[in-house]
C-alpha cells in the first residue's frame, strides 16, 4: 500500500514539473504572436497558431522602429500630393485678394518692371512701372501679377521667356508663390513646373534653366515709396453721456 502511494506521489510531481516548464532547455520563445485571420484559419494549422519563421522573428524585432517611420512618411507624401493637386486647381468661388507692392530683385538690386510686352528688373524704388497688382488665384499661393500702370500681366511662354500679355486667361500668367528659408520669395510657373521668374545682374530676364536656390530667382516684397505698409482708417469716437444715478419714485406712505 505504501509503495502504491509513493508511486502516485512521484507521478503527480512529474506531471506538475511538465506543466510548469513547457519549453525544453535551449528553446527560445518567439518575439511576437501571429494572429491569424478567419480566412487564414482554414489551412492545415486551423487548430492553432502557425509556426513562426525566422523572417517573421526579424520583422517583429524591427516592428517598433521601422513601422512608425514608414507610416509617417506615407502620410507626409499623401498630404503634399493633396496640397499640390488643390493648388493646381483654380478657385472661382472665393473672393480674390488684391495687393499692390514691388518686387525687389536680389541679383540686379532693382525692382521688377512690367513695360507693356517687355519685362525687366531695372526699376527704381517708387517707379510707376514697378508697382505691381498681385491677385491671389487659389488658396495654394497661386498669383497673377499685373503692372499697375500698363495693365499687362507677367507671363511665361513655352520657351521660358518672360513676356507681358493683356489677356490673363492663359495658364502661362499664373505663378506659384514660394517663401524660401532665407525669407526671399520665388515665383514658379504654374504651367511649366520647375521654371522660375529670374533676372540677370543687368536686369534682363533669365531663361528657363533656373533653380530655387539661385539668387537670380530671389525677390523681396516692398511697398511703393511713400505708401504706409498697413494703411488704416482713423478711429471714430462715439460720445457717450455720463451715466446718472437712477432715482426711484417714492412709495406712498
Amino acid at each position: 500500500m505504501r509503495s502504491l502511494l509513493s508511486a502516485l506521489t512521484c507521478l503527480c510531481v512529474q506531471a506538475m514539473v511538465v506543466l510548469c516548464s513547457p519549453l525544453q532547455v535551449g528553446d527560445t520563445p518567439p518575439p511576437f504572436t501571429v494572429i491569424s485571420s478567419p480566412t487564414q484559419s482554414r489551412g492545415p494549422h486551423a487548430g492553432g497558431n502557425p509556426p513562426v519563421t525566422q523572417k517573421q522573428r526579424d520583422l517583429g524585432q524591427d516592428l517598433n522602429s521601422k513601422l512608425p517611420l514608414q507610416v509617417l512618411a506615407d502620410e507626409n507624401v499623401d498630404f503634399r500630393i493633396h496640397v499640390e493637386n488643390q493648388t493646381r486647381a483654380r478657385d472661382d468661388m472665393s473672393r480674390k485678394q488684391l495687393r499692390v507692392y514691388q518686387l525687389y530683385s536680389r541679383t540686379s538690386g532693382k525692382h521688377v518692371q512690367v513695360l507693356d510686352r517687355r519685362i525687366s528688373a531695372r526699376g527704381e524704388d517708387g517707379d510707376k512701372y514697378a508697382q505691381l497688382v498681385v491677385e491671389t488665384d487659389t488658396f495654394g499661393s497661386q498669383v497673377r501679377i499685373k503692372g499697375k500702370a500698363t495693365d499687362y500681366y507677367l507671363c511665361m511662354n513655352r520657351r521660358g521667356k518672360l513676356v507681358g500679355k493683356v489677356n490673363d486667361k492663359s495658364k502661362e500668367c499664373v505663378f506659384v508663390e514660394k517663401v524660401l528659408e532665407n525669407n526671399y520669395t520665388a515665383l514658379m510657373s504654374a504651367k511649366y513646373s520647375g521654371w522660375y521668374v529670374g533676372f540677370t545682374k543687368k536686369g534682363a530676364t533669365q531663361g528657363p534653366r533656373t533653380q530655387e536656390n539661385q539668387q537670380d530667382v530671389h525677390f523681396m516684397k516692398r511697398y511703393p515709396k511713400g505708401v504706409p505698409p498697413d494703411p488704416q482708417r482713423p478711429f471714430r469716437y462715439t460720445t457717450v453721456s455720463k451715466r446718472t444715478k437712477r432715482i426711484r419714485p417714492a412709495s406712498p406712505s
